[in-house]
Parts: C-alpha cells; sequence; structure tokens
C-alpha cells in the first residue's frame, strides 16, 4: 500500500496533480473537498461540517490502508504554524504506516499570481462547488496566506519519501509525471 500526501496553498494544484497522478498510476484519488462538498450544503463551513467531515476521512483511510488496493493519493492545505495540522497528518500518516504502507509527501508551491488564476479554472469548480463564488474564494485564498504559513520552511520535513516542486510554469501532468517517477508509483 502506498500514500501519497500533496499538500500546500489553496489553488496550488494539488487536486489537478492528483487526477493526472491518478491517471497515470495505480493510485486512488481522495482529495480533501470530496467530504467538504458533502457536507457544506448541509451544514456550512461549521465545527459540526469539519468534525464529520474529519471522522469521514478517518473511516476511509482505515478501510483503504486496511484494504487490497495498491494506494491512495490525498491532498491537504497544511498550516505549518498550526499544531493541530500537524498532529492531523501525523494521525493520519500513522493509519497507513500500522498498516505497513508506505507513505509519500509531496509538497506544491506556485507563485500567488498564479494560484489566483488557477482559483478559476473550470476544472477546480467543477469538482470543488464552495469555489464558484469567486470573489469569495479569491478573498479567502489571500486571507489564509496571511494568517498561515501554507508551506514548509528549509529542512522543516524530515521524511525519506519527500519532494517539493514549485508548479507555477509546469502543467499537473507534468508534475504528476515526477512524482511517479521519483517514487517509482
Amino acid at each position: 500500500m502506498k500514500f501519497v500526501l500533496i499538500f500546500g496553498p489553496q489553488a496550488v494544484g494539488k487536486m489537478t496533480v492528483g487526477h493526472e497522478l491518478e491517471k497515470i498510476s495505480d493510485l486512488k484519488l481522495f482529495y480533501n473537498h470530496m467530504t467538504i462538498e458533502l457536507l457544506a450544503p448541509y451544514f456550512g463551513f461549521s465545527r459540526e461540517m469539519w468534525g464529520l467531515a474529519n471522522k469521514f476521512r478517518q473511516d476511509i483511510f482505515e478501510a483503504a490502508a486496511a484494504s487490497g488496493m495498491y494506494g491512495m493519493i490525498f491532498t491537504y492545505v497544511w498550516g505549518f504554524d498550526l499544531q493541530g495540522d500537524w498532529d492531523y497528518v501525523n494521525k493520519i500518516c500513522k493509519i497507513f504506516e500500522d498498516k505497513g504502507a508506505e507513505v509519500y509527501f509531496v509538497e506544491l508551491e506556485a507563485d500567488l499570481e498564479e494560484r489566483i488564476e488557477r482559483n478559476k479554472t473550470p476544472h477546480r469548480l467543477e469538482h470543488k462547488p464552495t469555489k464558484r463564488d469567486i470573489v469569495r474564494s479569491e478573498q479567502d485564498l489571500i486571507q489564509t496566506l496571511e494568517q498561515h504559513r501554507l508551506n514548509s520552511l528549509e529542512g522543516e520535513i524530515k521524511k525519506e519519501n519527500y519532494m517539493r516542486i514549485n508548479n507555477t510554469k509546469i502543467t499537473a501532468r507534468e508534475v504528476a509525471e515526477i512524482i511517479k517517477n521519483r517514487f517509482t508509483l
């Protein structure tokens, strides 16, 4: 079993890269908005929504880790200044590691201007209805960037299976190929 965690700020291309990686590997994509989009129409962005999203995700991770599937990709916006996010990443990785899975960390970064443009792409808006209010979504993207550190510092992630890619000027398909080749997926 292989677990690939793709993380980085909003609209950096995590889901899109995940879709491309899924196409060229036997990995299955579980992007973070799959649970958000299921629950937001009922609960909004409330404590109840986040509690259920995390519970569903944990159940899915546990089932995947115990299954015979080749592997899973999960996308996540990791606030490096938030201990709760560090704890969450450690918790989900442990679910897979406890079942003998190999865990891979892929950090994406891109210029803010590029992320603002990506925030409006048809692919993103098709899969993430909560992002269709472009003005609000862009404000949230900028506000989150101002409030939190969404990329790691040099040497902060001390995992053997870790790579950081600046994908400002390369396609999601190219990024997926880099990931596949680097980690032999």
